[in-house]
């Protein structure tokens, strides 16, 4: 039985189950982080978008849409907050500057630990 459960075709099912999963948790619960950390530090954003589209965590558009991958649901909370505050601050920075840091590190003072920790997750599924 230990065969059958690691056929590829069982492995995709797992899988589609899996993200199925972490989708409906990130639409529950994402957009309330997002929204309450942009009220708790005075930020705006026009839109959030969920996907798994992309090899990417995270992005943010000159227009202000923050698009979110739902796999930032398998990382621990403090990495996930870290993601979030780095997207809300490119709201203002759009760019890694010395500003941008500075206005990161304001909000997750342990930021530069936050960023090197997240090179160990992957956002694949």
């Amino acid at each position: 039985t230990d065969v059958a459960i690691q056929s590829p075709s069982i492995q995709q099912l797992i899988r589609n189950k899996v993200v199925i999963a972490l989708r409906k948790e990130a639409k529950a619960y994402l957009p309330r982080r997002l929204e309450y950390l942009a009220q708790e530090y005075g930020f705006s954003y026009k839109q959030i978008k969920l996907s798994y589209a992309s090899s990417r965590w995270w992005s943010c558009s000159s227009q202000g849409t923050i698009s979110l991958n739902i796999a930032l649901m398998n990382l621990p909370f403090e990495l996930l907050d870290y993601v979030l505050i780095h997207e809300l601050c490119h709201t203002r920075q759009m760019n890694h500057s010395e500003q941008f840091w500075r206005e990161v590190g304001a909000i997750d003072p342990q930021y530069k630990q936050h960023r090197t920790t997240l090179k160990n997750y992957t956002p694949h599924i």
